[in-house]
């Protein structure tokens, strides 16, 4: 992340409602600091060639990274990311600006990581990273994309949906689901897992009605993840979520999903906890998300 202080690493341009991948859609145009990156970058191939950078995008406050270790290295990989940081320093400084040192440097302390699962699909990730801007992009120009939709197909199945949908397009989507059969180690091992996808960028869906659950995200929302929550109770016409929820729907943060089949079991507790716990497995292992959208309440 970008520290504060810091100029931004480049500004939003192009139109988003181009398609993304064709010409003129939304990109990020590199300011110097953002072209210090880029140096940096091809510095750090050099420097780390078992280190391989397989794909990246610069935000204007942030970065992402898809780093690829080909063999054993001699030394852990946050010393390796502290070494790329002080090679922006360096170029950034030789841009003129030599007194970012004393302010810091360009990026916070520490950095975010997810380690690549083999049942993660490298091109989605790819997609999801290069589709960043646009994703940005469409926020900020249609902001009543991350309200209300009474028709959205997921999976083949219909749900009434209030929040972020682009949500559902995150590659690392966790359902968080306890069983009782679960021991008290397989417990703490699945919450440190779901926590540590909250930390670094992923999704956590649930219906989130067990108290081990709710903890799960009360901890996540704590430290700012994302959750999609999946609920039997439909919206109302003029009905909004409680003001904590519309507010973290309203910074991105959150989606709720309310399942409108005919099958769906309403009102018979048990049944309705699982078969909302079946469909947070099922968005969730689905990965690409969304279906179609309908019309927009």
């Amino acid at each position: 992340m970008k520290r504060p202080g810091i100029p931004p690493f480049g500004s939003l341009a192009g139109d988003c409602t181009i398609k993304w991948g064709n010409p003129g859609c939304a990109y990020v145009k590199s300011s110097d600091v953002g072209n210090a990156i880029k140096m940096a970058m091809r510095e750090f191939a050099k420097l780390e060639p078992d280190i391989q950078i397989l794909q990246y995008v610069i935000m204007p406050d942030h970065i992402h990274l898809i780093l690829f270790v080909k063999k054993p290295i001699n030394d852990i990989l946050g010393r390796k990311i502290a070494a790329f940081k002080v090679l922006v320093n360096n170029y950034f400084g030789l841009s003129g600006r030599g007194d970012v040192f004393e302010r810091g440097g360009v990026f916070e302390k520490g950095f975010d990581d997810q380690i690549l699962k083999s049942n993660r699909k490298l091109d989605v990730i790819y997609d999801y990273l290069r589709q960043n801007p646009h994703r940005l992009a469409a926020r900020r120009r249609f902001p009543e994309y991350f309200r209300k939709v009474n028709n959205l197909r997921i999976c083949n199945r219909c749900y009434q949906a209030y929040g972020n949908l682009m949500l559902l397009r995150n590659p690392f989507i966790d359902a968080v689901i306890i069983h009782r059969r679960y021991s008290d180690a397989e417990v703490k091992r699945y919450c440190e897992e779901w926590l540590h996808t909250a930390f670094n960028g992923g999704v956590l869906i649930s219906a989130f009605v067990g108290p081990k659950e709710k903890e799960v995200r009360r901890e996540a929302e704590n430290m700012g993840a994302k959750i999609i929550l999946i609920t039997d109770k439909p919206f109302g016409e003029r009905e909004k979520p409680a003001k904590a929820d519309f507010m973290r729907c309203e910074d991105g943060k959150l989606l709720i999903l309310v399942p409108l089949d005919d099958d769906f079991p309403r009102d018979r507790y048990r049944h309705t906890c699982l078969a909302m716990n079946m469909r947070a497995e099922e968005i969730a292992n689905n990965q690409k998300g969304v279906g179609s959208l309908g019309n927009k309440g």
